[in-house]
C-alpha cells in the first residue's frame, strides 16, 4: 500500500519511524522546518524502545501523490487546512483520524465518504522536539472504529493489518463511548500547559492535583448528564475514572499524584503544553472545551473546565505562564465544589 502520513509531530512522526519498519511507500508532510532537516539528518527516535535514526523518508509540505490510506496526524483545529493542501492526493483514501475530542471525524465527514473515514484512539504517550526528534515516553495501544458505522467491511480489518506490530490494536464495534474516555486521559494536560512545567512536576504538588480531581469530576456530570456510556480502553478501563469520581477527594488528589509522578521516565509536557512551545494554537477547546459544550447542551453549566479553557487561551495570547499560586488562586474555589 502507499501510505500518506500528515502531520510528523509527535504523533505522525512516531507512526512514521516505526511503519518505516514494514514493507510499506510512505509518504509524510511537514512543516518546512521539519522536511529540511528530515531529508538532511532523518528522523530520530529515543525512548522506551531504545533509539534509532530513520533516512531516506519521502517528505514534503504537502503530498505529492495518491495514497491509499492516510493517517491524519494534525490537531484538530489544523485538519481543514491541510485537507485543503491535500484533498486531490486523499480522493478514495482510507482516512484514519487520530485527534482527540470528538470533532475530527465530522469534520473529516464534511470533505469525504463517511464509509472511507477511522477513528484511531491513540495511547502512545510522546514528546516531539523540534525539528527532527521523537521521544517514545509510554508504550500504549491504537483502538480502531467507525464513529459512523458505515465503514466497509474490510476497512478496519485494513487498518489494522497496517498497525499491528509497531502497536497493539484493537477493532471497537462502537468507539463513541472509547472517544469520550480518552477526553479524560487528556483532560488535565490543561494543568501542565497553563503552569508551563511538566506533568510529572505539575502534578507533585497536592492542592494542583485537587483541582485535577475537580476537572474529572465536573466532566463526568457532564458526561452522565448527556447519558454517554464510557467504554473502557485496553490500558485504561473506566473504573479509574469512577475512582477518582467516588472516592474521598484529598484521597482522589493523592493517588492521582502518585500516578503522574510515575507515567514517564522521560519529562511529558502533554499536547497542550506541546503546541504552546511551538506558538502554535492548542486543542484545548476540543477538550476541556468539548466537556463545557456538552454540558451546556443538557442545560447544566462546567465553570471549572471553562476556566481552564479561558486561562489557556490567555496563556496561548500572552506567551506567559501562571505561577502556581495565581493558578490555584483561580481555580482551587471552583474545584473545592467537587469535594
Amino acid at each position: 500500500m502507499k501510505i500518506g502520513i500528515i502531520g510528523t509531530g509527535a504523533i505522525g512522526g512516531l507512526m512514521l519511524g516505526y511503519l518505516s519498519e514494514k514493507e510499506h511507500e510512505i509518504l509524510c508532510t511537514g512543516r518546512p522546518y521539519q522536511v529540511t532537516s528530515f531529508l538532511k539528518d532523518g528522523l530520530v527516535i529515543e525512548g522506551v524502545r531504545g533509539p534509532r535514526q530513520i533516512t531516506g523518508i519521502k517528505i514534503a509540505t504537502s503530498l505529492k501523490e495518491k495514497v491509499d490510506l492516510a493517517i491524519l496526524a494534525v490537531k484538530t483545529q489544523d485538519l481543514e487546512e491541510v485537507i485543503g493542501e491535500n484533498k486531490s492526493a486523499l480522493k478514495n483514501a482510507i482516512l484514519v483520524a487520530t485527534q482527540n475530542g470528538v470533532k475530527a471525524e465530522h469534520i473529516l465527514a464534511g470533505h469525504f465518504k463517511k464509509k472511507d473515514i477511522v477513528t484511531a484512539i491513540v495511547m502512545f504517550g510522546s514528546t516531539f522536539i523540534p525539528p527532527n526528534r521523537i521521544v517514545h515516553n509510554f508504550e500504549g495501544e491504537v483502538v480502531l472504529g467507525s464513529i459512523f458505522k458505515e465503514a466497509g467491511d474490510d476497512t478496519l480489518p485494513t487498518v489494522k493489518s497496517l498497525l499491528q506490530g509497531p502497536f497493539d490494536c484493537f477493532i471497537f464495534p462502537d468507539i463513541q463511548g472509547a472517544k469520550y474516555l480518552k477526553i479524560f486521559v487528556n483532560l488535565n494536560n490543561c494543568i501542565p500547559a497553563c503552569l508551563g512545567v511538566p506533568m510529572q512536576e505539575a502534578f507533585t504538588d497536592i492542592p494542583v492535583c485537587r483541582a485535577a480531581v475537580g476537572l474529572i469530576r465536573e466532566a463526568y456530570a457532564a458526561v452522565s448528564s448527556a447519558r454517554i456510556e464510557l467504554q473502557s480502553l485496553p490500558s485504561f478501563n473506566k473504573e479509574k475514572v469512577l475512582g477518582f469520581v467516588n472516592s474521598g477527594f484529598d484521597d482522589a488528589a493523592s493517588l492521582f499524584s502518585k500516578i503522574m509522578a510515575v507515567l514517564s521516565k522521560e519529562p511529558l509536557y502533554g499536547s497542550i503544553l506541546q503546541s504552546i512551545q511551538r506558538k502554535k494554537r492548542t486543542e484545548i477547546d476540543y477538550i476541556n472545551g468539548q466537556i463545557v459544550e456538552l454540558a451546556r447542551q443538557h442545560a447544566q453549566e462546567a465553570p471549572l473546565n471553562e476556566k481552564v479553557t479561558e486561562m489557556v487561551h490567555r496563556v496561548e495570547t500572552t506567551g506567559r505562564f501562571f505561577s502556581k499560586e495565581n493558578f490555584l488562586k483561580e481555580v482551587a474555589p471552583l474545584a473545592e465544589k467537587y469535594r
